[in-house]
This record gives structure tokens, C-alpha cells and sequence, in this order.
């Protein structure tokens, strides 16, 4: 459009020339994977839109887009639309299941556009993650098999099949994993008590969990688990020795030691703590010959 101004016998005439643009209504369809390399064909410009290869410099042939980079350019001695920048699904459209992007492409002389989407194919170019590298479960050792245990979810910047898909648990004699799908929401796996657990036999269990996608190849990552066996009263004090024999002379000093017992327990914190005492028989009650200390166990003449 452009105006021209032409005065007449003290009239002014304002003479418009409009230019029909001609918007195609019809749009362009192409599909790439991301991450080719620059230079990667997408499809023939002057061939889907029926233009003669002699045409496109003449009729100035461009590829506009409202992206800050320049996904793609054309080639205007074969027609070809090329990929001009690198391009990554996940930075482009993260969380998206469908990824495109819109350009068009643009003639002159007469002025045509045409939309053009490129629709971004996912390739299999990240790996499952855990958000944190380790985690911790306190399981009382009371506790009974079949029991469950949600285990962290591992993310994937990747969709469809090269999302995750499984998991697998580390050789162990006391868990196994259960898997479940979630559909859409993914998978997530559970920890499942296979065998009783015993803290004086085995106070931390150390397992794997892998994450692993459904890529071709597949890839995979994975997150440390660490078990610990809380403790219960399940075991009795045991002395060093079943029977303990001693000789005091008579008249021996008061405050003497006689001798000092020495009992264990297997269990932990308050429930590993031992107290000691005398226990009357019959007539006899040996407090009023010996005193005890009911924590160290040092026997002394009273």
C-alpha cells in the first residue's frame, strides 16, 4: 500500500493503491527429531507449494518466525527447508506432549505466506533421575512380612516410551519390589518386606533401585538405599559366665572387692542397659553380707 499526492486546480487528490496480499489458508506439515545436526533436511518447499525452483529467488523466498533463534532456512536453489539451530525438545517445550513449532514461510511479487509446523520428535537423549541421590527408611525389626514401603519416583525430561518405565531392586534376602502403573501419572514401586528382619544380625541394609526407560537403547539412573533396623527388646541379659565361684576369708576388710560380674545384652540404647541385683534365697539374703553396685556389677564386702 502506498499513497500519492497529486494537486489539481487548487484540489488535492489522494490517490490509494492497495496490494492484495495473498494469505494461504492451507498450512504445511513436517516432522524432525530433535538434536539433528544443522543442516538436516525437513522437507521441499518448492515442491509442496508448487513453485517453480526458478522462482524462489526472484519471488524472494524466506522462512519467518516469532522464536528468538532460527530454528530452520531455506535453500533457494533446491527449495529444501533446512534445520539452522540446534533444537531441544526439552528446553523448547518442557512438560509438552506435543512439541511443534510454527514458522512460515513468505513469497513476494505476488506476496504470499504459508504456515508452516514442524512437529519436534522426541529421541531418547536423557536418562531417569531421583531428585535426591540417597534416601533413608527406619524399619523396626518387629516387623511383620508383606509389609509396604513407597519408595521415591525418579523423573524423566523425555515422553512417551523413552519415559521411565520399570524399576529393579538390588539382589537381597529380605526385599522384593513391586512395581505398578500408573497409566499416564507413570510408574512407581514399592518395597516389599520378604523376611523377617533381625538387628542384632544385620543393623543396616544397604539396597540399589534403578530407574530404567523404555529407549532403545534404554537408559537408566539410580538411587541409593539405606535400611535401618530400629531395635526392639527381643533379647534377655547374658552373663559372661553361667555359675561364678569366689573364696572370701573371714574377717575380710569391709569394702573389700570380692568380685565384679560382667552380663551383656544384644539389643540397643535403653534396651541394651543392665541393672544388677541380689536375689534372697530362702532364709539366706545376701544383702547383709555383700553390697552390689547395680551398674557395674562390682561385688564388695559389707
Amino acid at each position: 500500500m502506498y499513497f500519492r499526492r497529486k494537486e489539481e486546480c487548487g484540489w488535492i487528490h489522494i490517490v490509494v493503491f492497495l496490494c492484495l496480499c495473498n494469505w494461504a489458508a492451507s498450512q504445511l506439515s513436517y516432522s524432525i527429531s530433535e538434536e539433528v545436526d544443522k543442516g538436516t533436511v525437513v522437507g521441499n518447499l518448492a515442491k509442496d507449494l508448487n513453485i517453480n525452483l526458478q522462482e524462489l529467488a526472484t519471488r524472494d523466498l524466506r522462512v519467518v518466525s516469532s522464536y528468538s533463534k532460527k530454528y530452520f532456512d531455506v535453500n533457494l536453489r533446491t527449495g529444501n527447508i533446512f534445520v539452522d539451530e540446534r533444537i531441544d525438545r526439552e528446553e523448547l517445550c518442557p512438560s509438552v506432549v506435543k512439541c511443534s513449532i510454527k514458522i512460515q514461510a513468505v513469497l513476494n511479487n505476488p506476496m504470499s505466506a504459508h504456515r508452516i509446523e514442524v512437529n519436534v520428535l522426541d529421541r531418547n537423549d536423557n536418562s531417569p533421575a531421583f531428585i535426591e541421590k540417597a534416601c533413608s527408611l527406619n524399619i523396626s525389626e518387629s516387623s511383620l512380612t508383606g509389609e509396604r514401603y513407597l519408595l521415591p519416583i525418579a523423573e524423566d525430561a523425555d515422553i512417551g516410551s523413552n519415559s521411565v518405565k520399570s524399576y529393579k531392586l538390588s539382589q537381597n534376602e529380605y526385599f522384593s519390589l513391586d512395581v505398578q502403573s500408573g497409566g499416564d501419572h507413570g510408574v512407581s514401586a514399592e518395597l516389599v518386606l520378604q523376611k523377617a528382619l533381625d538387628r542384632e544380625k544385620q543393623s543396616v541394609i544397604t539396597l540399589l533401585l534403578t530407574a530404567v526407560d523404555g529407549g532403545k537403547p534404554a537408559r537408566s539412573g539410580s538411587l541409593q538405599i539405606r535400611i535401618n533396623v530400629l531395635d526392639v527388646n527381643d533379647n534377655i541379659p547374658i552373663f559372661s559366665k553361667s555359675l561364678y565361684k569366689v573364696r572370701v576369708p573371714e574377717n575380710t576388710a569391709h569394702g573389700t572387692v570380692v568380685m565384679k560380674l560382667n552380663a551383656t545384652d544384644l539389643d540397643e540404647g535403653m534396651n541394651s542397659k543392665i541393672l544388677y541385683s541380689l536375689i534372697k534365697r530362702g532364709n539366706t539374703d545376701p544383702s547383709n553380707i555383700f553390697d552390689l553396685n547395680s551398674e557395674t556389677g562390682e561385688i564388695t564386702v559389707k
